[in-house]
């Protein structure tokens, strides 16, 4: 089966932290090049508008969103009929009055109020309807005052050229708690394994991912044990260059896609009544960079194609640490096939 061509816009910017207006503004701008059915997804970062560092509930709480017509969807919705495509962004979520939970408890105050929240994702589609929402299932320890963590993950059924897709945000990618890291064999790889179960072909990622040097959300494996290819591999040598250190500890969360035949079948083998497990995946991660509250964010945005058994990602495009704007990427992906 012939490959079809995938086009993606990634949006890469550091936002203002509880400026909703001026980051949709500056959205909208760096968007403004983009011709209608140019790009079939266009993709935004976690919390985008909003920022990402608050302290507590009580912080957070004027910039929650109702999940239909706040900011962040109404933007979207918007943007993604003008632009007759798929639009995606990451937004704190306000939840229904039933919906919310008890403060965790604790030494610290933060997390001696209610939590009303969700770090949550939505996406429309090219006339304007929605298509889709997710809430973070992996909590990162700055949610964890004010959100919720969401169900678990969950793949759409999107039209050509997307096809089965599944949406994930940040630390999704980490094990889960109560979960412990084992060796890079056993992982536990949840989010990959999720896609080997669903049978994914694109798997979106919204991030605010803390720069390598802050306490961030890294850790468990050794991401020097990643080989890949890439058009032209260079390290770190300002920061309008991508974060190597970053994007290997992305890829090598997602082992189990592009692991070796023995090692992918060792983890991997299909169960009764699973779909077919894809031979190739496109990853998109988008993230954003900037400082807020003394955190540091990686930016290095990227697209990689994982083909099981290849025994390496491939890092197709990326973009700087600190890079402003828009990557246009285009990618093959694998002709879609049907079980009976």
């Amino acid at each position: 089966m012939m490959p079809t061509q995938l086009r993606v816009a990634v949006v890469q910017f550091a936002p203002k932290l509880g400026q909703v207006q001026v980051n949709i503004a500056k959205a909208r701008e760096l968007c403004k090049g983009l011709k209608p059915r140019s790009v079939d997804l266009l993709c935004f970062p976690e919390m985008i508008f909003s920022g990402y560092v608050f302290p507590d509930t009580a912080a957070i709480t004027p910039y929650l969103e109702h999940p239909h017509t706040g900011p962040t969807s109404t933007f979207c919705a918007e943007l993604a009929r003008s632009l007759e495509c798929f639009v995606v962004a990451g937004y704190p979520e306000k939840l229904e009055a039933h919906e919310h939970a008890p403060p965790l408890g604790g030494n610290s105050l933060s997390f001696h109020q209610p939590r009303i929240g969700a770090n949550s994702a939505v996406m429309y589609g090219p006339t304007g309807e929605r298509v889709g929402a997710y809430r973070k299932t992996n909590l990162y320890k700055l949610d964890l005052p004010w959100a919720i963590p969401g169900s678990g993950f969950t793949t759409m059924m999107l039209p050509h050229p997307l096809g089965p897709t599944t949406l994930a945000i940040c630390n999704d990618l980490n094990v889960q708690d109560p979960a412990v890291w084992e060796s890079l064999e056993e992982g536990p790889y949840e989010l990959a394994r999720h896609c080997i179960r669903s049978g994914t072909r694109l798997l979106i990622l919204l991030n605010a991912w803390l720069h390598p040097d802050e306490d961030g959300e890294e850790s468990e494996p050794d991401a020097d044990s990643v080989d890949y290819t890439t058009p032209e591999q260079n390290e770190d040598t300002n920061e309008m260059e991508p974060s190597w250190e970053v994007m290997k500890y992305w890829a090598m969360r997602l082992n189990p896609l592009w692991a070796t035949i023995q090692k992918a079948t060792h983890q991997s083998e299909k169960k009764p009544g699973e779909c077919k497990i894809p031979d190739e995946l496109l990853v998109v991660v988008c993230n954003r960079f900037g400082n807020e509250g003394g955190n540091r964010f990686a930016g290095s945005s990227v697209l990689m194609s994982l083909r099981r058994g290849s025994g390496r990602p491939r890092l197709l495009h990326m973009m700087g640490q600190r890079e402003e704007g828009i990557g246009l990427w285009t990618a093959n992906m694998a002709g879609q096939e049907h079980d009976n």
